[in-house]
């Protein structure tokens, strides 16, 4: 049932409206609620969630070191541990650790280790890799991708780690999802035919990897009923069971999903594989201002504290048979937004990224958004907003969010994905920003550096490692030290 005008009305006045902070380019705005706030320009960072004295000290954990090992800079205090480097480390087969790493998520594993579900963002053919992901008996979907995910076994004290292939012969597996039963929904970000690009099977679908048991990996299906289009990240609505996934497209911009699973149907381990291809509800996103004004595209939202209220479109195809799904949709029909990338249940409801807005967007160009959806409102608010950046390569500049966790200590930590400098970054719940790792492993000269994206950035389940990847050439980091404020469940 739409929402009405009045409903609107009343939802978005008690979520708070939103006021931009004027400012230099390339800061991050703010607003009542918002998560983004002025990243620190030749300012202190202070240690503690308190005023002292009168003034509020600053978010984070002290400016950024270098490191002699140059791979990551981080605060005082802090460390990191190498688990896997592509074509360095090994499986337990014997073979390279795949390449470029992305999506990740961390889950609870057996005699207290930690089971970590690492995508290799691999497209096309497997000969234009040196590291592609293995093709192990029975876990193959498409033997001429060169894509997948591993699993990676870290024990309780960090002293041993074991990895292996969860599932192989997928393209592109960019994002994904943790679902609340323990498993990873793996995503492909790429939609070749059978006979295109020299792939034997249609991509641009989503799969389940079980880390905990390597038998329900057997036979790869991939779960049709989300639809086949340029997937990027899923999350599980803890409450209602609906699925939210987003598109990273453009020509025209992708579209933010959802989707609702048929009557009577109940999740669990392997019971998105038993689903017909059409089961379910799949719609787009369709959202509308506090006016009733329908909205075309995110970029609209110069403000962050924007909320809009949300209605869902039917999707006519979603196998795309003959026209990609976000070209199903006529002009008025839907609510588009440029590389829509990571995104991570939280607080209730879906947090969603769109790294940035050029002039193929219709409304103001940006350098990021952070989205919430509020599936009991029905509303989304942005919550951080990035303006262009008009020199990626100053030191401590941010652009180009793309995956993203909730904090078990409070707000949001982001994996950039722009130019010049590559960061991990917070925001807090109050409103400010800090940077907590850039990454320092060079794949350029040293007349002209090179940094890659941060991806897969998530907490293990205890709340005490950041885990985040270096995308190329493929570096899973465990990052620990003092962590403050108490843990709360984040998933």
């Amino acid at each position: 049932m739409p929402i009405s005008r009045r409903d609107f009305t009343t939802r978005s006045a008690a979520t708070g409206a939103g006021v931009a902070l004027a400012g230099s380019v390339g800061v991050l705005a703010s607003a009542p609620g918002a998560l983004g706030n002025p990243s620190g320009h030749g300012r202190g960072h202070g240690h503690g969630d308190g005023r002292e004295g009168g003034h509020r000290p600053e978010p984070g954990y002290g400016p950024l070191l270098s490191d002699p090992a140059g791979v990551l800079a981080l605060p005082e205090g802090f460390s990191y541990r190498i688990l896997t480097h592509s074509g360095v480390t090994t499986l337990e087969s014997g073979e390279t650790t795949p390449s470029n790493h992305d999506g990740t998520a961390a889950f609870e594993g057996p005699r207290g280790a930690v089971l970590l579900v690492n995508n290799h963002e691999l497209r096309g053919p497997r000969g234009d890799w040196d590291h592609p992901v293995p093709l192990p008996d029975g876990l193959v979907y498409d033997p001429a991708a060169a894509g997948g995910c591993t699993v990676v076994e870290v024990s309780r004290h960090g002293d041993h780690v074991a990895e292996w292939v969860g599932i192989a012969g997928t393209s592109t597996n960019c994002a994904g999802g943790a679902t609340p039963w323990g498993t990873w929904l793996t995503c492909e970000e790429n939609t070749d035919r059978a006979g295109e690009n020299g792939m034997t099977k249609d991509h641009g679908y989503v799969f389940e990897v079980d880390p905990c048991d390597r038998r329900a990996n057997l036979d790869p299906k991939p779960v049709k009923a989300l639809g086949r289009y340029d997937h990027e990240a899923v999350v599980v609505d803890t409450r209602r069971g609906h699925l939210y996934l987003t598109e990273d497209a453009s020509g025209p911009n992708g579209l933010f999903y959802r989707w609702t699973p048929p009557r009577n149907f109940r999740h669990g381990r392997r019971a998105l594989r038993g689903l017909a291809d059409d089961a379910g509800v799949l719609q787009a996103m369709r959202c509308h201002d506090s006016g009733g004004r329908f909205v075309e595209d995110l970029s609209h939202a110069a403000r962050a504290g924007t909320v809009y209220g949300v209605d869902w479109a039917h999707v006519p195809d979603r196998d795309a048979r003959t026209t990609p799904v976000r070209k199903q949709f006529a002009d008025g029909e839907v609510t588009r937004a440029r590389k829509l990338e990571g995104m991570w249940w939280g607080d209730g409801g879906a947090y969603f990224v769109s790294s940035f807005a050029r002039d193929e967007s219709p409304g103001t160009p940006h350098d990021g958004q952070v989205w919430f959806y509020d599936p009991r409102r029905r509303t989304v608010t942005l919550k951080v907003l990035l303006g262009v950046n008009p020199d990626p390569g100053r030191p401590g500049s941010l652009d180009g969010p793309d995956n993203v966790t909730v904090s078990p200590y409070g707000g949001l930590i982001i994996a950039e994905d722009g130019e010049g400098q590559q960061h991990l970054f917070g925001a807090t719940d109050r409103g400010e920003t800090y940077p907590l790792a850039r990454n320092e492993f060079n794949i350029g000269t040293d007349d002209e550096p090179e940094y890659s994206e941060m991806t897969g950035v998530c907490f293990s389940p205890d709340g005490d490692t950041l885990f985040a990847n270096i995308q190329t050439p493929g570096i899973l980091l465990a990052i620990t030290g003092p962590w403050r404020r108490r843990p709360r469940h984040h998933r």
